[in-house]
């Protein structure tokens, strides 16, 4: 395993939880974690954002004066400034992508939450991703963080994975399934 895979399976979760840790203590969690999900929406739009990020070429000064001036454009948190500074000079903001991640994915479990991801192959209404939303709360018993996703490569059907618990009634397993079943014959 190489070193950037055991740093970013192991430590991002330490930094993630740091930063945290910070944001609580500073009571500025909800408006920390409101930054960070800002943040992560200008990684996956953004391709020159993107490349800072993940260019190793790309000078510490460069990453530095960007983080500046969105911080200094948009206003957003001190805290996560200082955080994203101090990852630059510790040349782990490769990982930052990584770190956010994480602590959303923290700030929700400490919130109760349960993290569900759905993926349809007919595009969903607002009313209905809600009404699933809150049949999984119920059953659940807890608040769930529903991420969901059109495919109609799905053909027709849906995934639906909550934590670690996966169903897949898409007519693309199905069919591969069937693929698999023959080749084996």
């Amino acid at each position: 395993m190489s070193d950037k895979n055991r740093f970013s399976d192991s430590s991002a979760k330490s930094y993630s939880q740091a930063l945290y840790e910070l944001a609580f203590e500073e009571k500025n969690l909800s408006d920390v974690e409101k930054n960070v999900i800002s943040l992560l929406k200008l990684i996956y739009q953004s391709g020159d954002f993107n490349s800072l990020i993940k260019d190793p070429t790309n000078k510490q000064e460069d990453q530095l004066n960007v983080i500046n001036i969105i911080f200094e454009k948009f206003n957003l948190n001190n805290l996560l400034k200082k955080f994203l500074n101090f990852l630059v000079m510790k040349r782990r903001f490769f990982y930052v992508e990584k770190i956010l991640k994480d602590f959303v994915m923290i700030c929700s479990k400490n919130r109760g939450e349960i993290s569900a991801k759905l993926t349809v192959a007919k595009k969903l209404d607002e009313n209905e991703i809600n009404k699933i939303k809150n049949d999984l709360s119920q059953n659940f018993g807890s608040d769930v963080k529903l991420n969901y996703n059109y495919n109609p490569d799905l053909i027709g059907g849906l995934i639906m994975q909550v934590e670690s618990v996966m169903i897949d009634t898409s007519i693309k397993n199905k069919l591969q399934q069937i693929e698999k079943k023959m080749i084996e014959a």
